[in-house]
């Protein structure tokens, strides 16, 4: 008895030292037994209570899981629209050239729009955003049944794409701002999920809808879906923004250049993701598979399976770490995909480029807001608009790669492409200790 009163208090002077205040608590674990000692016993700093282990509820707060389901619901009118909206376009007779214009309005709209909604999300609440972009999705989505191609259809593009801009950048900076500091990557994990099961399911029921009803009933179920965000969005609570100076948001940039390293990883990483969207499906056709969905749908399924199952892993590591093999995973999974002409093949590239995706994107995100400090609108913005033109730049230049070459050489072109990430990784942000700006 006495021994174990002696070691709590030796664990109590142990955690009621001055550490500093970003310590990550792995470290202070992997080595310390007292560390797991005051743990056990629920010893209390005087200043804080230790951050590890945190219960998962902590994370899902009230909050959390209404942006997640207004998230889920924001997400399935965008996944809804990927494989029926071209469909649509050409069956109302406008030609490929015009389809693509048309398609890529939305995202161009969107990359524009988000650096200015970062930095004004330094004195505006998120939440006022979310309602924005809610509202223009579903006037979009009505909109549709009115807009024919090319101008009026083209419009309305614009204005979904603003309403993306408005919803995704501002819902990411919350997440961020509500999340707990030490489980933040476990907690950017699991919102990810939000998206990743709409893109499970959106897509085959948007092609369900269409084969058993119309395009008008699909985009009524699209104005319904963001009707649903948006009323859940306006149950968040209303947080206050602590208003900066105004000599201080006057010298704020549009671009947060904290937020550049993962920008960077996340525009060459975005860049292989428009070119897969874009060319794969006629690669595996090409090839005798008739459903080229079955490869997204692996892929969706990796994604969430890694992200609810291995969440914690983005806390438990350094991000740096965690980083590391996923980079090296895009690289496999591109090499692979170049010799691969069989849908077993092209599942086992689902998986391994899962792998790496589902931990790679929620832990470039959170290596954003690690470095952004007050102004994570403005980092969230600026890694939202380096990925959207990662996306829209990767099917416009492995396009040309591809006119002039062939597939197997347009996915290697994409695995040289993550070469480049994992160096531009290793010797400008890792080896130096990413550092502010990753001396750029």
């Amino acid at each position: 008895m006495s021994s174990t009163i002696g070691s709590l208090t030796i664990a109590t002077s142990f955690v009621n030292l001055n550490f500093p205040e970003k310590i990550h608590p792995p470290i202070a674990t992997g080595s310390n037994p007292l560390y797991k000692l005051a743990i056990r016993y629920k010893i209390r700093s005087n200043r804080r209570e230790i951050p590890y282990p945190m219960p998962t509820q902590k994370i899902l707060t009230r909050d959390f899981l209404l942006s997640f389901f207004a998230q889920f619901a924001f997400s399935s009118v965008f996944c809804i629209l990927i494989p029926t909206l071209p469909i649509y376009l050409s069956r109302s007779g406008s030609p490929e050239a015009e389809i693509g214009v048309l398609i890529g309005t939305f995202s161009v709209s969107s990359l524009i729009l988000r650096p200015f909604i970062g930095r004004a999300l330094l004195k505006i609440p998120e939440r006022n955003f979310m309602i924005a972009g809610a509202i223009l999705y579903a006037f979009s989505s009505i909109a549709y049944l009115l807009a024919s191609p090319f101008w009026p259809f083209f419009i309305v593009r614009v204005l979904q794409g603003m309403g993306l801009a408005f919803f995704s950048t501002a819902s990411f900076t919350l997440i961020a701002n509500i999340s707990p500091e030490a489980h933040r990557g476990q907690s950017l994990s699991y919102y990810y999920l939000a998206i990743n099961i709409a893109f499970v399911l959106a897509p085959y029921f948007g092609m369900l809808l269409i084969n058993l009803f119309n395009f008008t009933i699909l985009f009524l179920v699209c104005t319904g879906l963001s009707l649903s965000s948006l009323f859940i969005t306006t149950n968040l609570e209303k947080r206050k923004v602590d208003p900066l100076p105004y000599s201080s948001f006057r010298d704020q940039s549009f671009v947060s250049r904290e937020a550049l390293p993962s920008s960077i990883m996340a525009f060459m990483v975005n860049i292989v993701w428009g070119a897969i969207l874009a060319f794969f499906p006629l690669y595996a056709l090409s090839h005798g598979v008739s459903n080229p969905g079955l490869f997204f749908g692996a892929l969706a399924i990796v994604h969430v399976l890694g992200r609810a199952l291995g969440g914690k892993i983005l806390d438990i590591y350094s991000r740096e770490r965690v980083i590391l093999p996923c980079l090296i995973a895009y690289i496999i999974s591109m090499v692979t995909l170049a010799f691969s002409k069989t849908l077993p093949m092209f599942i086992l590239v689902a998986v391994i480029w899962g792998i790496g995706n589902a931990f790679l994107y929620p832990t470039l995100v959170a290596y954003v807001i690690d470095r952004a400090s007050f102004s994570r609108g403005l980092a969230m913005g600026t890694f939202s608009a380096l990925a959207d033109l990662g996306s829209g730049l990767g099917s416009v230049i492995m396009g040309i790669i591809l006119q002039l070459t062939n597939y197997t050489t347009m996915f290697l072109a994409l695995a040289f492409t993550g070469i480049i990430n994992l160096l531009y990784f290793q010797f400008f942000v890792r080896k130096k200790g990413g550092g502010r700006y990753a001396y750029l």
